[in-house]
């Protein structure tokens, strides 16, 4: 239960990579999130240092990502962040930040997105019918003052 629950706010700057694998889909991509601040000798935001994290997505996720990020696109990621040390070649130490997606968006304080559902499959119901869709619209009636008290009087009112 003690994990690191992250939120980045970035880019994404590669392309991504999207695998079939026996436990089903997985996808990544690196994630670019560069700071900003206001320098007051230049009166101008400036840039800070640049995080780049490998963002991993599974199942319906990763398939998702794959067909809506492209190089570029503002982006929102919520996951778990994982930081790996490793020793490379004997002597080199070499660290890693991942974030384990639990959901992925387009950041609409930049730009605008249209979504678009995907389709799950309907488990074939035997011998039930379908439902139509309830009508939600709300009929119209011109109706007077006096015709409506009318109509109230003649309503029976139900009690329960």
């Amino acid at each position: 239960m003690n994990e690191t629950l992250v939120c980045a706010v970035g880019n994404v700057a590669t392309r991504p990579v999207y695998r079939d694998l026996a436990t089903g889909a997985s996808a990544r991509f690196r994630l670019a999130v560069t700071s900003r601040y206001w320098d007051r000798e230049k009166s101008a935001w400036a840039d800070g240092h640049t995080n780049f994290f490998t963002v991993w997505a599974n199942r319906q996720l990763a398939t998702n990502a794959q067909a809506s990020l492209n190089v570029g696109d503002p982006v929102i990621v919520q996951g778990r962040l994982k930081v790996r040390t490793e020793v490379r070649d004997g002597q080199q130490t070499w660290t890693s930040a991942d974030i384990d997606a639990v959901a992925i968006g387009h950041d609409l304080a930049r730009g605008t997105s249209a979504f678009r559902r995907v389709g799950r499959p309907e488990p074939a119901a035997a011998g039930s019918p379908q439902q139509p869709e309830p009508d939600w619209e709300t009929p119209t009636v011109d109706v007077t003052a006096g015709e409506r008290e009318t109509r109230q009087q003649r309503e029976p009112v139900a009690v329960t």
